[in-house]
């Protein structure tokens, strides 16, 4: 019976979530529109975008909001839940930030790139301290492809500079991947799906089981706006959340490697931005059509759908095989 109850609390959270979602775009997309919070489209962006000139953005308001409030329900019965809704909310919160600077000051790069670096440094080392001083985190991390019962302890100092690196890297991938309808929260929807399941074969993983399960609602409604064509936009206050969530949770689970798997993703859209800067600088060349790479893959005459139905297709596969990287007692 405790096994049924456990699941139906992670199924509960998920559709509670979801549900909360799907009331809150309602409410949430006319009042930005009245507000006249609308996308601004990069001028050497893709043509087909000029269209999306005007859509709403700080739309991650949608989901960022009933993860909150469901997260925070079951913090008492799980007060290890705090540090992740601690991180995603502060990553977001730096994001509404750069997304209203963007929309009211009308200053389309939002924060300068080391104000937000700052901003996200900050509610990183808040992150790793609380949790580590609760005993909510220790230093291990399970050793690739060995299995989750396999762990080594890194030293202190090396793991706090490490896992600031992760949630940095990780929330700058997750925004630079989110660029088409639906691509995002699409992406994240899977990769929490899998955290959620990940999460299920340790007892003392069920805080974040049920977190995961929020985020996968969340990304499920707001989808429900943000699919092709998108009345909404998640914005910066979306995309830097999702991935503080998404870098909380694979640091909590001992696991920040699964995410050059399951997050493949995020890790190609990353490179290729990088690539194409230092092929630009070096050679005076650039490598890809246009970067991220989702942009490249449009301008190469795919349509917006297709690249995102592909990048979704991927990201299941990445997925299935960090279920079996993982060895997991189910499979």
């Amino acid at each position: 019976m405790g096994g049924i109850f456990k699941v139906s609390e992670q199924v509960a959270a998920f559709l509670l979530t979801f549900i909360l979602s799907l009331i809150a775009g309602p409410i949430i997309i006319p009042m930005l529109r009245r507000l006249k919070f609308g996308q601004t489209v990069r001028d050497e962006g893709p043509s087909s975008h000029y269209k999306k000139m005007g859509t709403p953005i700080m739309g991650g308001l949608i989901f960022l909001i009933p993860i909150t409030l469901v997260a925070l329900f079951y913090s008492s019965r799980y007060p290890a839940i705090i540090p992740v809704i601690i991180v995603t909310l502060g990553f977001g919160l730096v994001g509404f930030i750069d997304d209203y600077i963007k929309v009211v000051k009308k200053r389309k790069d939002g924060l300068y790139w080391d104000q937000k670096m700052l901003g996200l440094l900050i509610v990183s080392v808040i992150f790793i301290f609380y949790s580590l001083n609760t005993n909510i985190l220790n230093t291990e991390i399970i050793i690739p492809f060995m299995g989750i019962d396999y762990t080594i302890n890194l030293p202190a100092w090396f793991f706090i500079i490490f896992t600031i690196f992760v949630l940095l890297a990780v929330t700058n991938a997750v925004n630079l991947t989110d660029g088409l309808d639906g691509l995002a929260s699409g992406v994240t929807l899977i990769v929490m799906v899998f955290f959620t399941i990940v999460a299920m074969v340790e007892s003392e993983w069920d805080h974040l089981k049920i977190f995961s399960a929020c985020v996968s609602g969340g990304c499920l409604g707001f989808l429900a706006f943000n699919i092709h064509p998108a009345k909404v936009f998640m914005g910066d206050t979306g995309s830097l959340a999702l991935g503080g969530a998404v870098g909380a949770l694979a640091i909590l689970m001992k696991m920040p490697w699964i995410l050059l798997i399951v997050g493949f993703i995020y890790v190609i859209e990353a490179l290729s931005v990088i690539i194409q800067v230092a092929s630009f600088k070096i050679r005076k060349k650039r490598v890809f059509k246009m970067a991220p790479i989702h942009h490249h893959f449009e301008l190469s005459g795919w349509k917006e759908t297709k690249v995102v139905a592909v990048f979704w297709l991927v990201t299941v596969i990445c997925c299935l095989i960090g279920f079996l990287s993982l060895r997991l007692k189910f499979f």
